[in-house]
């Protein structure tokens, strides 16, 4: 009985002092004080962030540390670098950076890797830069998924045409991506129409009036953000076509017209995840002490924090979820800022 109850007692021991070690070890991750991080965006005013910046911020709080809402109003790569480096002069310990545009954006991040600012993207990519980490939905998965559901929808020898917005890189590969799985799995399926509205719902609405002038027979959209679906879907309205309209992310006036049966539905990246996994991706970035992994990171200088691709996941938005999704109702009771 002795010798068990010692047993009992050196157990004890060891769990406590685990405890205390897994304690310690988690009260690492904390921020210092005013220890800041910021979310950096394009066209700031767009409800997509909103959800994401709650992640985010959600995160934030969890860990003690400060979190910022930054960028520029424009789709304007120009205004949203001069965004980025004006957060840099406040010197955050990291940034969440949504890059508008993948090469323009090196030697911004370069620059703010270099002189201890922590980078890491999230929805687009800027993968030739010193970013640590790279948080998104799997864009290949959502043009695959759109692709089959509109093949479903419309048959396998239809004509289809997409809307782009050309050098932000999770835009482009859902739109690639859709159009090389379409020549290779269904190769009726014929691309009648290609053309760059670049989130502005007028140009996407003369670009849809357009095609579908010129092609009659036009049978289904895939559009690779909700803006520009704004004004595609008022332009097979006006036409009184009946054309499948799919898309990815939602606005609360996408949303009304799913609810409406005018778009078919619509693949949205998790935001809070996205928002939430990013923060803590930027956390680690820029506290690369906490982790001592087997690799080689001594030597080659990697952060040993680093995490390539980090997939948020994404849901399918239709009639019967959409209530699920409504902006105004998440922010009940929410601060914004």
């Amino acid at each position: 009985m002795k010798t068990l109850m010692l047993a009992a007692s050196g157990l004890a021991m060891a769990l406590s002092l685990t405890v205390a070690g897994t304690a310690a070890a988690q009260s690492k991750f904390q921020c210092k004080p005013d220890e800041t991080y910021v979310m950096n965006v394009m066209v700031s005013a767009h409800p997509y962030w909103i959800p994401v910046y709650q992640g985010f911020k959600q995160a934030a709080e969890a860990m003690g540390c400060q979190a910022v809402f930054s960028g520029t109003p424009d789709y304007d790569i120009a205004k949203q670098i001069a965004s980025f480096e004006q957060d840099l002069i406040k010197r955050p310990a990291g940034i969440l950076l949504h890059p508008m545009q993948a090469d323009p954006f090196i030697d911004p991040i370069n620059r703010a890797v270099d002189n201890g600012t922590s980078v890491v993207t999230f929805a687009a990519d800027s993968p030739n830069s010193k970013r640590v980490s790279y948080i998104t939905s799997d864009n290949l998965a959502e043009a695959k998924f759109a692709a089959e559901e509109i093949v479903r929808q419309v048959g396998d020898s239809a004509e289809y045409a997409v809307l782009e917005n050309p050098g932000q890189s999770n835009h482009d590969l859902r739109v690639t991506a859709l159009i090389d799985y379409m020549e290779k799995t269904y190769p009726n399926m014929k691309l009648v129409g290609r053309q760059a509205s670049n989130q502005d719902a007028t140009v996407a609405n003369r670009a849809v009036a357009s095609m579908l002038q010129a092609n009659p027979n036009l049978k289904a959209l895939w559009i690779p953000e909700a803006g520009s679906a704004e004004g595609a879907v008022a332009a097979v309205l006006e036409a009184n076509a009946d054309v499948l309209i799919m898309h990815a992310d939602i606005t609360p006036a996408t949303l009304e017209q799913i609810k409406a049966g005018n778009i078919h539905m619509a693949l949205n990246p998790n935001q809070g995840m996205q928002g939430y996994l990013g923060f803590v991706a930027t956390f680690m970035a820029a506290h690369p002490d906490l982790i001592d992994p087997f690799n080689d990171y001594k030597t080659s200088g990697a952060n040993p924090m680093a995490i390539p691709f980090a997939d948020n996941g994404f849901a399918v938005i239709t009639k019967e979820n959409a209530d699920s999704f409504d902006l105004n109702k998440y922010m009940e009771g929410r601060d914004p800022n």
